[in-house]
Formats: structure tokens, C-alpha cells, sequence
């Protein structure tokens, strides 16, 4: 089955609304992981809208009993602080996201030409320091052979294309989800593992989930949206059972 990690950016994107520590991202954490969840996502972006420094230190603290049950995955662009970050709290799982100024929220993954310099240092530090890497990448041959290339133990697919295709009725998720299965087999002949996150609901998991070598699925949007009315606890538990 794959492992469900949970995104608690949006708590504190909600918190951050208002200032203060309300609600709380480490008591939505604690949830989360009664509930069954084996992982725990956060995205520290540089300006801090809404996962911050300090959250990530005081999950890193939380889950640090925990370990070898619950896995700490921390994403975010191989920016200078978010590396030191990433070398001190030592996560499970680093997943590298490329950035565009402005964005609201990931857009693409790394093109295939992204310079080797750019990121194989980088991983390689990471991995050095006992972190899985996993890098943001299309769902593309090309891409696949690229996160090969730089180091990467895991790649994790960008799946917005393929929840637009699902939205778009079952020939098009078919034609879609073709292009994943592509992918992860492609990922799996290269000895790299396989994650996927982006825009997935409990709706597309019903096709997305049967992807070959999946490993993992990291969601935040979708279950935070549907938490607000049917809580937190149940919602977790909706996921496992949709995996």
C-alpha cells in the first residue's frame, strides 16, 4: 500500500491569517499521526506564509520518538537556508521543488536540462547526512533519467496534469495515468523510488492508487479543505482507506 504523508501547510497558513499559535500545526500533527498517518509534509517557503522555521523544529521534536513509524518529509527549493535547515533537523525524506517567483503553489517539476551542478551536490550532502532525496519531476522519461542522473534515491511525480485529466472525464485520466505508469516503471527499472503529490483527492486516488512501485502520496490541500468539515481525525482515516 502506499504511505500516506500528510501536508500541514494549510494549518498554518490559517494560523498565520490571524498571528498567534491558533490553530495549533502541532496539535493538527499529533492528529494526523493518532489517526494512522505514517507522514508528516511541511514546505517552508522563503517567505514564510505559512510553515515556518520554527514549526519545522518543533515537528522535527515531536515526531522524534516516533522514529522509524512516522517520517518527516520537508520540501522546498535548494536554497541556502533550507539546506542548513535540512542538514540540522536530518528529516527522513528531503523532496527538492523548483520555485517561480510569484507562485502560489508548485506549478511544474525540474526540467530535464537543469544543470548537474545545480542539485547533485546538494543531494549528495543530504544523503551524506542520512536524508532521502527525492526531487519534483514530471511525469517524463527524460525527467526520470535526470533524477537518476543527479543522485536522487526517489523522484515524486507532479500529478496536477493528471487530476485535470481525471476532472475531464475517464478517457482522459486513462490517457493520463498512461503516462505515470510510464513513468514509475521507467523510475523503478532505475532503482529510484516513487512519490507523487499534487491536487490528488479522494475521488482520483481511486485510479492514481493502483500506479505501479508507488511508494508514497503526499497530500495537504484536499484533506485540510474537507478536515474543516468533517475533522481531521476522520479525513486521515479516509485517506488510508482510499490507499
Amino acid at each position: 500500500m502506499p504511505k500516506l504523508s500528510v501536508n500541514v501547510n494549510k494549518v498554518a497558513t490559517v494560523r498565520n491569517s490571524r498571528g498567534g499559535r491558533l490553530p495549533s500545526v502541532i496539535e493538527a500533527v499529533r492528529t494526523c499521526v493518532d489517526a494512522g498517518a505514517p507522514g508528516i509534509t511541511v514546505h517552508p517557503r522563503a517567505d514564510a506564509r505559512h510553515i515556518t522555521t520554527t514549526d519545522v523544529y518543533e515537528i522535527a521534536g515531536e515526531l522524534a520518538p516516533l522514529k522509524g513509524r512516522v517520517e518527516f518529509n520537508i520540501e522546498g527549493d535548494p536554497r541556502p537556508d533550507l539546506i542548513a535547515l535540512v542538514l540540522d533537523v536530518k528529516p527522513d525524506q528531503c523532496t527538492l521543488v523548483p520555485v517561480f517567483p510569484g507562485e502560489i503553489t508548485s506549478q511544474a517539476g525540474w526540467p530535464a536540462d537543469t544543470p548537474r551542478d545545480t542539485l547533485a551536490g546538494i543531494i549528495a550532502a543530504m544523503k551524506a547526512a542520512g536524508v532521502r532525496v527525492s526531487l519534483f519531476v514530471d511525469p517524463e522519461p527524460a525527467a526520470i533519467r535526470w533524477a537518476k542522473d543527479m543522485g536522487a534515491d526517489r523522484v515524486e511525480l507532479y500529478t496536477e496534469p493528471f487530476a485535470k485529466a481525471f476532472d475531464s472525464g475517464p478517457a482522459d485520466a486513462a490517457e493520463s495515468f498512461a503516462r505515470y505508469v510510464t513513468a514509475s516503471t521507467l523510475a523503478h527499472q532505475l532503482g529510484v523510488g516513487v512519490n507523487a503529490g499534487h491536487d490528488l483527492d479522494l475521488r482520483n486516488l481511486t485510479l492514481f492508487r493502483t500506479l505501479p512501485h508507488l511508494d508514497e502520496v503526499s497530500i495537504g490541500h484536499a484533506l485540510i479543505g474537507r478536515a474543516i468539515f468533517v475533522g481531521l481525525e476522520r479525513v486521515v482515516k479516509e485517506y488510508l482507506a482510499a490507499l
